[in-house]
């Protein structure tokens, strides 16, 4: 069964539009947009061959943490489900909320022990429109490349940074 290329490039360009346009207005809404630079960093990009394709997103590596959130050191009520905890024996830095937390005028050492502790609430703002955007590809297109949204996922995000401390 051949295909035609040029749709299928089509529908993977509209779908990872829509999931970065989807993102970043998520990412606004949930006010996780201070510096924009995450914001700035999603991008989609895809290549499709005769009986293949392959596609990926990139964003800042930071992005996945805040996605899926991250269980803290002493509490997991934040972020259950997340895949990433930080450890007992390693604090996080006072130096990664310097900025924020001069904006917010609050300590930098206050946020960086809370969010050690107690963890990071996960945001969904790219899982959420990811999977959105895969129930509104083309079933025929679904099935001859044998696509399930779990996986697919896991694939095109591959390459991002998933080490907390």
């Amino acid at each position: 069964m051949s295909f035609d290329t040029k749709r299928v490039a089509k529908e993977l360009s509209d779908f990872g539009r829509y999931v970065v346009k989807q993102s970043r207005s998520k990412l606004t809404k949930n006010k996780s947009n201070d510096t924009r630079n995450l914001y700035g960093s999603l991008q989609f990009k895809e290549k499709v061959m005769k009986n293949s394709f392959s596609a990926s997103f990139v964003m800042a590596d930071y992005g996945d943490f805040v996605d899926q959130g991250v269980r803290g050191a002493y509490s997991n009520l934040k972020a259950p489900n997340s895949p990433f905890r930080f450890k007992r024996n390693k604090k996080i830095s006072p130096r990664h909320f310097e900025g924020w937390a001069k904006r917010k005028g609050i300590s930098p050492f206050a946020v960086a022990r809370s969010v050690w502790t107690k963890g990071l609430k996960p945001t969904l703002f790219f899982t959420k429109p990811f999977e959105d955007a895969f129930l509104r590809l083309p079933d025929d297109i679904i099935e001859k490349f044998g696509l399930d949204v779990d996986e697919f996922l896991d694939q095109v995000t591959k390459g991002t940074d998933t080490k907390v401390n």
